[in-house]
């Protein structure tokens, strides 16, 4: 079996912009800004051949791919798709000491601490775990050859580190920003990246990055 998975960030939020933490727990709406990093994405990429749309449950990602479901692409949408937790950060202005606090837990992670949560959030081990379930979904239904993934930029980092085998401590080499693509091959049971971080998409906006 070959699959081709294409995995996008959804596009921005006035979260993004203000700079507040935004993780599984809050549910925002795309920006305008958002919307049309959506729309370009959807024009550079509609007619890509799609089988199917699989979402994480928030509101952002729904709206990103809005253009292909409308064009009536199946869809679906899974939690293990969804964002970390940040828990008691949910939500919160990134004041200085929330910043330290990340600092403190992400600088652990790098040093491969990855059972290490936020108060009430998650690890990332724990959201690896999740997303495993997610793409075993996905690899079963064979028949789906070409299919989009919208989800989030933690999220999409750990993804990636997972299956192509990096190390999830080195979560922070992959970039990301909004709409961002990365296109991986699954054949043989192995994953490999064949278009990394490609934002062409986003060149003709005046504010294409987050």
């Amino acid at each position: 079996m070959k699959k081709t998975i294409y995995f996008i960030r959804h596009g921005q939020t006035d979260l993004n912009l203000k700079g507040i933490v935004q993780g599984r727990g809050v549910n925002s709406p795309l920006n305008e800004n958002g919307f049309q990093q959506a729309q370009a994405f959807y024009d550079a990429y509609k007619d890509v051949p799609f089988d199917k749309v699989y979402t994480s449950t928030l509101l952002r990602t729904h709206q990103t791919v809005a253009p292909f479901i409308e064009q009536g692409i199946p869809t679906e949408e899974l939690e293990g798709l969804d964002e970390i937790s940040w828990g008691i950060y949910e939500g919160q202005e990134q004041t200085k000491e929330i910043l330290d606090g990340f600092e403190l837990v992400v600088g652990s992670w790098r040093n491969n601490e990855l059972d290490l949560a936020i108060e009430n959030g998650e690890s990332p081990n724990t959201l690896v775990a999740r997303q495993k379930k997610a793409i075993e979904h996905i690899l079963k239904n064979k028949e789906e050859e070409t299919v989009l993934v919208c989800m989030h930029g933690r999220a999409l980092r750990i993804m990636l580190c997972h299956l192509t085998k990096v190390p999830v401590c080195n979560m922070d080499d992959f970039p990301h920003t909004n709409t961002a693509l990365y296109i991986l091959e699954y054949e043989k049971d192995e994953f490999s990246i064949i278009d990394y971080f490609n934002t062409k998409h986003l060149e003709d906006l005046l504010d294409g990055k987050d």
